[in-house]
């Protein structure tokens, strides 16, 4: 029997590369604003998280993994930034985040070895210059995750995934040209930025039932950024 994995916001970049890659051995689900260029096998639900209701979905009545792929890249100087920036940060990344999770609980408590899969930043583990907004929203993540896998252990496995900068539609500004793309691998250890498989792979790990005796983690997927110093 295949199992129910939701996405929420999955029709392009990490996101994209997690349905499609679970679609073989799943019954995947995603819900976002448009369907992209989804695999006719992934069913797409049309959602917008920061304005929808989540109960307003026909969804199954089990729902094996979640994972929440909706972020945002808004770098600035702290003195450029408003209080509506900060706002606007938690909202998607973080206070919608939580409206799901309450939304579909009963339908992850019905289910065997439910698996939830977060998406944090590297900034939030190392400091970075013009990341306060983002750094801010994602660490909160980072706490609730931790929180709420303890509380829910051992019925529900919660986890982050904490990449460093990938090739993605969300992060083209800072990787525009090849001069851009080389300054970007070169503060990796591994001498590369992150492609969407690499978080995929990582995702489709923590969502298996095979390795369900991870929860509570935060896992930089970062090619070494967070832990290497080299220079």
């Amino acid at each position: 029997m295949k199992r129910n994995i939701l996405l929420i916001g999955g029709s392009k970049g990490i996101g994209l590369e997690i349905a499609n890659q679970l679609v073989k051995d799943n019954k995947v689900i995603v819900a976002s604003r448009s369907k992209g260029k989804l695999k006719d096998a992934v069913e797409h639900l049309e959602f917008d998280v920061l304005k929808d209701n989540i109960e307003n979905l026909e969804l199954p009545e089990e729902i094996h993994g979640l994972v929440y792929c909706p972020g945002s890249i808004n770098l600035k100087p702290f003195k450029m930034l408003k209080l509506q920036d900060f706002e606007q940060e938690l909202n998607l990344n973080f206070l919608s985040l939580i409206k799901v999770v309450q939304g579909i609980m009963p339908k992850l408590k019905n289910a065997e070895n439910p698996s939830l899969v977060f998406f944090s930043t590297v900034a939030v583990k190392v400091g970075m210059p013009f990341h306060t907004s983002v750094a801010a929203a994602k660490g909160a993540i980072e706490g609730f995750a931790k929180s709420l896998a303890a509380e829910y252990a051992p019925t529900i496995r919660v986890n982050v995934i904490a990449p460093s900068l990938t090739d993605t539609p969300l992060s083209e500004k800072l990787l525009s040209n090849d001069s851009k793309k080389e300054k970007m691998s070169e503060r990796h250890p591994l001498k590369r930025v992150g492609t969407t498989k690499d978080i995929a792979n990582a995702a489709a790990f923590l969502l298996s039932k095979e390795n369900s005796w991870i929860t509570g983690q935060i896992i930089g997927v970062d090619g070494g950024l967070s832990t290497l110093n080299i220079s």
